[in-house]
């Protein structure tokens, strides 16, 4: 189950991408020991980017570049496999490939802008709105490792996973990027005066919840994966998406099954299943 997740999310070419981006020779941005080489290596990236993908659309901006110009519901898969490619690049790639990923990025940015349904204009390359995408990214990538990762980070290195995340997003032209994890949730309670729930936000998280295009095979293991994303969403964002509040079976049911469907990814693509168990509670200061 875990690898039939893994290749859909991945793609065809992911494992032999994999290999070319880790063994490529050259100095990199990270060095080996940086924790944002560990978050983003972890398989608890998967219920990270479903996360990610939810707590972003809350913002009216960002929602309508997606809901415009990137044609998710034509291509989910492909849009999310090129996501990868750029975390992967930019973490563990070579800084010549990761400036070159990060200027096509870039590229791509500028061609993005466009009007939002209330009449706001928008664009892709606005520091202000990069600022909230790379904050909501963070966010959720450094909750999904604290709760379903194969570690724990530390307070000194949960701050060093935020600002190595803002190096990356102030290369892509983002502003006074949070650079420790105090900031990041500060900077995100301040973002919660622009959000909201439109409805191309809810028509977003329902394909991205219950109706994306997952094989017969997958299914169970993507359900597990989109329902521990939802358990993790803040509770101030469940209604503007309709999400359900459960804070019981979360708490249990829930966050057994997140454990149980990262764990069964890390091992098909790892071969590791010698894996710490959760512990009893998050650190102090990592739940949203």
């Amino acid at each position: 189950m875990g690898a039939d997740v893994f290749q859909k999310v991945a793609g065809d070419e992911g494992p032999g991408r994999r290999e070319r981006i880790h063994n490529a020779p050259g100095p990199r941005w990270f060095a080996e020991d940086r924790p944002i080489r560990r978050v983003h290596g972890d398989a608890s990236m998967f219920v990270g980017g479903i996360r990610t993908l939810l707590l972003q659309s809350l913002h009216p901006l960002a929602m309508a570049g997606v809901a415009q110009h990137s044609g998710y519901k034509g291509d989910p898969w492909g849009r999310l496999q090129r996501t990868g490619v750029f975390l992967a690049t930019t973490t563990f790639g070579t800084a010549a490939d990761a400036e070159r990923m990060v200027a096509r990025v870039r590229a791509v940015h500028r061609r993005v802008h466009g009007v939002a349904a209330d009449g706001t204009p928008y664009s892709a390359s606005d520091p202000h709105l990069l600022r909230w995408v790379q904050a909501a990214e963070a966010d959720s990538f450094l909750t999904a490792y604290q709760r379903y990762g194969a570690g724990r980070l530390d307070q000194a290195e949960r701050d060093s996973y935020v600002a190595q995340t803002a190096d990356v997003a102030e290369a892509l032209g983002a502003e006074g990027a949070p650079r420790s994890e105090r900031q990041m949730r500060g900077q995100i309670a301040e973002f919660r005066a622009e959000l909201r729930g439109t409805p191309e936000a809810r028509e977003a998280a329902r394909f991205v919840l219950v109706s994306a295009p997952v094989p017969a095979v997958a299914r169970l293991g993507y359900g597990l994966l989109a329902t521990a994303a939802v358990g993790m969403m803040p509770w101030w964002s469940r209604w503007p998406l309709r999400l359900p509040f459960l804070p019981v079976a979360e708490a249990t049911m829930v966050r057994a099954a997140g454990q149980a469907v990262t764990s069964a990814i890390r091992w098909a693509t790892t071969g590791d299943d010698d894996l710490p168990d959760p512990p009893p509670r998050e650190p102090a200061g990592v739940a949203s």
